[in-house]
């Protein structure tokens, strides 16, 4: 997992409140498990006016010109701002896997569904919690005419742009996991050479559970 340390881009307003997951990442995309490959289809339903499908090249599909992140100024956004309850509905793991494809690092909203909030720090996406008078400050300033940039600093747990400043809550594990890049397979690796130890020492203890019953 891609270390989260500090990440300064451009912020794409999505101005919607409840996007659930299946809006994020249709399920139609859902038979793939490689984490990757979901960007192209992120928020496919808003972001194409023709139906799509895993047959269906994107290229030949149109974009619908009105949608966020089709407008050219925010076609490398790395930060997403949404309004309240983002990633609410199924628990869809892919829906982190398409915001992480397309090239978020972080998305800010005033609250999230619980199961995506957890989801988020397993991928390495940082979700962060701000008052609502944070965000309409926010959403202010990244539909002004120039693209709002941003700078989100995990160590300080702050986000600033715009010349103005706001500090956020992050629990401390989850903090540590983000700044080493640790998913839950390399936190667990973390502990192999007490693994091994133990597989010896079981070996020893009950070889009949590791005879060949071949």
């Amino acid at each position: 997992m891609q270390p989260f340390v500090t990440v300064t881009g451009t912020v794409a307003p999505l101005d919607r409140p409840n996007v659930d997951t299946d809006a994020i990442i249709p399920k139609q995309y859902l038979k793939s498990i490689k984490r990757t490959g979901f960007g192209p289809n992120a928020f496919d339903d808003w972001r194409y006016l023709d139906a799509g499908g895993l047959d269906v090249d994107n290229a030949s599909r149109r974009p619908d010109p009105d949608f966020v992140l089709n407008r050219p100024a925010y076609r490398q956004a790395t930060v997403l701002l949404a309004r309240e309850n983002f990633g609410c509905g199924s628990s869809r793991e892919h829906a982190v896997w398409a915001l992480a494809d397309f090239g978020f690092r972080a998305v800010i909203a005033p609250s999230f569904a619980d199961i995506f909030f957890g989801n988020c720090f397993k991928n390495g996406l940082l979700p962060i919690v701000l008052p609502t008078a944070a965000v309409d400050r926010l959403f202010a300033l990244a539909t002004a005419p120039a693209p709002l940039q941003l700078t989100v600093d995990l160590p300080a747990q702050t986000v600033s742009g715009g010349g103005e400043q706001w500090p956020f809550e992050i629990d401390a594990e989850r903090k540590r996991r983000l700044l080493a890049g640790l998913d839950d397979i390399a936190l667990t690796l973390q502990q192999a050479e007490h693994i091994r130890a133990y597989e010896a020492r079981r070996r020893d203890q009950a070889p009949w559970l590791f005879a060949d019953l071949g």
